[in-house]
């Protein structure tokens, strides 16, 4: 008998079965137990369901598997993160940073901050394609829109219609549906003009568009981008790319306890502390770029950032402690010596 007839009968022999939802071939007779420690796990370890049926771990040995089995085994992991994941327009992420792709010294620098930052998502510019250099290197190269979730933004644009047909760009590019919408008044500070804003979300969720939009720190003009649609609200916590910090905390926090959909600081962080601030004050996240990339050390700030943006959210599920116009001592001062 040649050798091919043997593999033959040997892949005729084994049986069908699905495993955690995939589906796989197994000897014939083989047990529960067998097939376990066959994929490297401890029997001991783990909890078995066959065909929607509960294995009691003292029988798995001497439970056969037979063609056709529909099985589940399933183990303890860390867990906790899910609990505390938040979504924009359907969609669920547990890094509550986001991080821009400007002003690195090169895309390989970018992607090792991304990287160091735990981000799901980044922002991305819309620009023309260098067509003296179409081989030239893309970001894309470097950081794979199949692994993080790509954010096209309005960076540069002045007017709603400039804002529109660059989104409408991106759409055709990638096929995204959720940007980051952002027009600006003036290029010298660089503050939303939010008439434009206002008129370009309008239209962007017309089009199918969940934009995610930029606008100065006023609860009144939150709310009125909310009610037109926007998927999130990102007031300005200083100028963009100042470092400022937040400049008004009451303002955010207002727009926060406003708010019905996410509220994001968006520009004008300089370091971890800003980034802290933004999520005590109870929002659902940060987006930053120039704090990270223009660090002398952009990877070790961006690892500064993840942690920091981890501990203001913390400290504001713990709720902070009030506030006293005068000391309380730890200690009771009854009873002293």
């Amino acid at each position: 008998m040649g050798l091919q007839q043997k593999a033959k009968e040997r892949t005729v022999s084994m049986i069908s079965i699905q495993l955690n939802g995939e589906p796989r071939q197994v000897a014939p007779g083989i047990s529960i137990a067998q097939l376990v420690a066959e994929i490297g796990l401890d029997p001991a370890k783990v909890a078995v369901e066959r065909n929607l049926e509960i294995v009691p771990r003292s029988t798995l040995a001497n439970v056969a598997i037979s063609d056709g089995d529909s099985l589940e085994i399933v183990h303890f992991v860390g867990g906790g993160a899910a609990e505390d994941s938040w979504s924009v327009a359907g969609r669920t992420f547990h890094s509550r940073l986001i991080v821009g792709t400007g002003k690195y010294k090169d895309f390989a620098q970018n992607a090792a901050a991304l990287e160091a930052s735990g981000a799901e998502i980044i922002t991305v510019a819309v620009r023309r394609v260098n067509v003296s250099d179409p081989k030239a290197p893309m970001l894309t190269d470097f950081i794979d829109p199949k692994k993080f979730t790509y954010l096209p933004n309005t960076a540069g644009c002045f007017t709603a219609d400039e804002a529109v047909r660059t989104l409408r760009l991106a759409r055709e590019a990638g096929g995204w549906d959720l940007v980051k919408l952002e027009v600006l008044g003036e290029a010298r500070t660089l503050y939303p003009d939010m008439r434009e804003t206002l008129k370009a979300t309008e239209t962007l969720v017309k089009e199918g568009f969940k934009p995610m939009v930029y606008c100065v720190d006023d609860p009144i003009a939150a709310k009125q981008l909310e009610e037109a649609g926007a998927v999130a609200i990102m007031p300005l916590g200083a100028p963009i790319g100042s470092g400022l910090g937040i400049q008004n905390r009451v303002t955010i926090r207002l727009i926060v306890e406003g708010a019905k959909v996410p509220v994001l600081v968006d520009a004008g962080v300089g370091t971890a502390s800003d980034a802290a601030v933004a999520m005590e004050l109870g929002c659902e996240g940060v987006l930053m770029n120039t704090a990270i990339a223009e660090a002398k050390d952009p990877i070790l700030m961006a690892r500064a950032m993840k942690q920091a943006v981890e501990s203001g959210r913390l400290a504001y599920r713990a709720g902070r402690m009030g506030r006293r116009m005068y000391a309380d001592p730890s200690s009771p001062l009854a009873g002293l010596i």
